[in-house]
């Protein structure tokens, strides 16, 4: 199995999406994988659900990758735009990352599995990202889920003074 065929698998990349190219930098230690994109590739727009519509331009994006053996991974690809005959031209979303954050979805799924057993400034040293970037992530999944949750049925809360700040005094 080559590298680019390695790759392939453990990404679990899905048609029209294929790696086309890796770059690996020892001193740096890090490894850039290139995702393509196969020439033809007609989407849904990302709006109205549109079957079929054809990419109108791509523009390459980065985002941070799990790590690969103990270099920083980096996956680069030409994310297109499709040409919608009801919406205009519209952004794809990527099956690997969530729109906007600069990581793939298995790299903040590592950074939450991490954050309920140690502080934030620990989990960015392991992962090698600085801890503003990860408090973005955290934020975006912990207001996800409080959306979720239905307080409707409350009807009171109780706080422990003493317990309260006897905790707050821990965090001074």
């Amino acid at each position: 199995m080559s590298d680019l065929e390695t790759f392939q698998a453990a990404l679990e990349l899905k048609d029209p999406w294929y790696v086309d190219g890796s770059r690996f930098d020892a001193v740096a230690q890090r490894l850039d994988i290139d995702i393509s994109l196969a020439k033809g590739s007609l989407f849904a727009c990302p709006s109205c659900g549109a079957t079929a519509c054809p990419v109108h331009d791509a523009r390459p994006l980065t985002w941070r990758h799990l790590d690969f053996w103990q270099h920083q991974t980096y996956l680069t690809a030409r994310v297109p735009r499709v040409r919608c005959e009801a919406c205009g031209v519209k952004k794809v979303s990527v099956p690997w990352a969530r729109e906007g954050s600069g990581f793939t979805l298995l790299f903040e799924d590592h950074v939450m599995d991490l954050i309920p057993a140690m502080p934030v400034a620990a989990a960015a040293r392991i992962v090698g990202e600085h801890d503003t970037r990860l408090w973005r992530v955290i934020h975006h999944y912990v207001d996800q889920a409080r959306a979720r949750d239905d307080h409707s049925k409350v009807t009171r809360a109780a706080f422990d003074e003493a317990r309260t700040n006897q905790l707050a005094s821990w965090y001074e």
